[in-house]
């Protein structure tokens, strides 16, 4: 029993939700319409990724802002990405509550990197995979992303599991690229990556909704939170958990439950 439903009533409850946000019109109101204006797998990638590392605040601040990097990558970020001179980036500039231009050029460089020597970004993230979950690659995209030649003030817009964050930006650009979506909302155009390894995208929304439902009993949104949630949604659904991002993210914002 999880404050007085059983688990099966708790799945059903849940699934319900689900099944009524995980709906096209969802990606209207939501960071997800900006990747979903591009068809090409690494424009997707790419405006992803941006797109998810800006995504606090007032999303109709953070839709603004990510379609506004995508104008400055001339709508093609791929492209742009692969084949822009140093000049051309040192002109990028964007402002999003602390994300500035030092760090969104530092992004566009280092993505150009990675793009070079590695096929794609799946790659980093499935070669470090460990214990059925992605907290080690989490950890170890952003060593990368680090390595050398980096602005300090930018490493706070990659979060590290290890250091104790939830993730809740990186882990959505995850669920973004692996979760395969009958209902055509996230992407899934990551193939070697299991769904099952997949970790809620935490905030004070999804938080808020899973400790009333009795999910989730940690007072802080942190990385032992999500791990905490994890196991309860994995019981839930033991191949697709974070599918219930929805059910939670729906409840607390549109109902406020």
């Amino acid at each position: 029993m999880v404050n007085g439903l059983s688990y099966s009533e708790l799945k059903v409850f849940l699934d319900e939700k689900y099944l009524e946000y995980n709906q096209k019109k969802f990606i209207e109101s939501d960071p997800i319409q900006i990747p979903h204006t591009f068809s090409k797998k690494e424009d997707i990638e790419i405006s992803s990724f941006l797109t998810a590392t800006i995504a606090w605040g007032q999303r109709k601040t953070i839709i603004k802002n990510s379609f506004k990097m995508m104008e400055l990558l001339d709508n093609s970020p791929y492209e742009f990405v692969l084949n822009s001179t140093e000049k051309e980036i040192n002109k990028l500039f964007i402002k999003h509550r602390t994300f500035n231009e030092i760090d969104f050029r530092h992004f566009i460089k280092k993505l150009k990197l990675i793009y070079k020597k590695y096929d794609d970004i799946e790659m980093i993230f499935h070669e470090n995979l460990k214990n059925k979950n992605l907290h080690n690659s989490i950890h170890k995209f952003r060593s990368l992303f680090f390595d050398i030649d980096f602005p300090q003030r930018t490493t706070k817009h990659i979060s590290d599991p290890f250091k104790g964050s939830a993730c809740k930006r990186i882990n959505m650009f995850l669920r973004w690229m692996v979760r395969n979506d009958v209902n055509g909302v996230d992407f899934g155009i990551w193939k070697k990556i299991s769904p099952s390894y997949l970790s809620c995208p935490l905030d004070v929304h999804s938080g808020r909704v899973a400790r009333k439902l009795g999910l989730l009993k940690r007072k802080q949104n942190d990385h032992k939170a999500v791990i905490e949630l994890d196991k309860f949604l994995r019981k839930l659904d033991p191949m697709d958990p974070v599918k219930y991002d929805f059910s939670l993210f729906g409840l607390g914002v549109f109902e406020g439950f």
